[in-house]
């Protein structure tokens, strides 16, 4: 076996900062408030609901994740965030309307008392939306130091032992790295010259990081993924990881497609659409936030499906997404695919999806697990990218040179065999069952 990883324990209070306090972070606090108040399962949570599998699977070793490793517990977590439209958390939820209000009821107090902090917002990363509770300060620097002064403030008056910071804002039009992403020194400078090319979520990262926050990103901005903050990251000792969480679509599609490439059948064509009409529906709407978000839901079938080792099978695949704001729908998205397969003697079949998720839902959870495993890796010493957490992620960051991984299955088990090393037991490569 092989020696246990030393961990230091979980004691004391562990903030939660999410940047964005919208749809997915008021239900993700909402969710945790009601499972320490009431006894409400985490559904979707696998850091509190699933169990792992220890030795040989005679031996019956099968205890749950949060038994095995040491997780903050749910009774210890804070919240906190910043937002550039909802006053508190409640507010948010109410708007946001992904939760009834039976649900919130016993809640409420706890949810209004968590009050948003101004954000640092841009409204040319984000043209659909209006931001009201942003920070004045018009000097990008300016801007970091001031979210630092929050996240230590915080710190002090929850009487947080650690921290950490999950994105769960909206997404920030489409950029490619530039110069200024290249260094440390180069980002710092960037921030004092206010470079065009430094979007807030990258101030977030920044200044989470410089505080010794480990920071995870939701979305598919271009943020954790930049050489400046990986540096950052190594240098300060803080684990950073991203990016976009996968929900709806892709989470189908990192199921059905390792399916297909197992059994060895062909893809022709996959057309995906969505119809979503919340605050992220309204976002993507605009070309250059869409741009961003169909980046990284392209990249899934490609890095599953190998199409350079199976050129045959998936070397000339349609792949099209689409995502259409439609009001009506509010939270609950409806992502509808279109599959076209061949099997033997090259014979034509279809697949066809039509899955009514609600986005927040699926989210929330992830939320969690996230800040629950960060902590957990930041207290193990851990820093730079923690690919061990793909499993959450539509675009997964690889911590080398390789592709990341992208087939759901090979990430459990990575996840989960990370799990097992540091806690000093044998890895399992074959079988999850218990």
């Amino acid at each position: 076996m092989p020696e246990p990883r030393i961990i230091a324990p979980a004691t004391g209070k562990l903030g939660v900062l999410t940047p964005g306090l919208g749809a997915v972070a008021s239900t993700f606090i909402a969710g945790v408030l009601k499972a320490r108040a009431e006894g409400k399962a985490p559904l979707g949570s696998v850091s509190q609901m699933a169990h792992i599998r220890l030795g040989e699977r005679h031996e019956g070793r099968n205890p749950l994740i949060r038994d095995f490793a040491p997780l903050a517990q749910l009774d210890d977590l804070v919240f906190g965030g910043w937002d550039p439209i909802s006053a508190n958390a409640l507010e948010a939820a109410t708007t946001c309307g992904v939760l009834d209000e039976r649900d919130l009821a016993s809640i409420s107090s706890e949810m209004e008392g968590i009050v948003a902090m101004d954000a640092v917002f841009d409204q040319k990363w984000v043209s659909r939306l209006d931001g009201q509770r942003v920070k004045q300060l018009s000097s990008k620097w300016d801007q970091a130091l001031a979210l630092m002064e929050d996240i230590e403030r915080f710190r002090v008056e929850n009487e947080c032992d650690r921290l950490v910071m999950v994105w769960c804002g909206s997404t920030e039009a489409y950029q490619q790295a530039s110069a200024v992403h290249e260094t440390v020194a180069a980002f710092e400078q960037g921030l004092k010259d206010n470079d065009d090319n430094i979007s807030p979520s990258q101030i977030y990262v920044y200044a989470a990081l410089q505080s010794g926050v480990p920071f995870a990103n939701g979305a598919p901005n271009l943020s954790t993924d930049l050489p400046c903050m990986i540096e950052l990251s190594k240098t300060l000792g803080v684990p950073i990881a991203g990016k976009d969480f996968k929900t709806g679509q892709t989470l189908m599609k990192t199921m059905i497609a390792p399916g297909l490439k197992a059994r060895m059948l062909g893809l022709r064509g996959w057309y995906s659409t969505n119809i979503l009409g919340n605050r992220d529906g309204e976002v993507l709407d605009a070309p250059e936030n869409f741009k961003t978000k169909e980046e990284s839901k392209l990249g899934v079938l490609h890095t599953i499906l190998q199409p350079d080792v199976y050129p045959d099978l998936y070397g000339n695949v349609d792949h099209v997404v689409r995502i259409n704001y439609y009001p009506p729908r509010g939270d609950n998205k409806e992502g509808w695919d279109a599959i076209d397969i061949f099997g033997w003697m090259g014979y034509p079949m279809q697949i066809k999806i039509d899955f009514l998720c609600r986005d927040s839902i699926l989210a929330a959870p992830i939320v969690l697990d996230l800040a629950l495993f960060m902590d957990l890796a930041h207290r193990a010493g851990e820093s730079g990218v923690q690919e061990w957490l793909s499993f959450y992620l539509k675009a997964p960051q690889a911590s080398g040179d390789a592709d990341p991984e992208q087939d759901l299955f090979i990430q459990q088990t990575k996840m989960k065999n990370t799990l097992r090393q540091w806690m000093g037991e044998d890895p399992v490569t074959h079988s999850e069952a218990g």
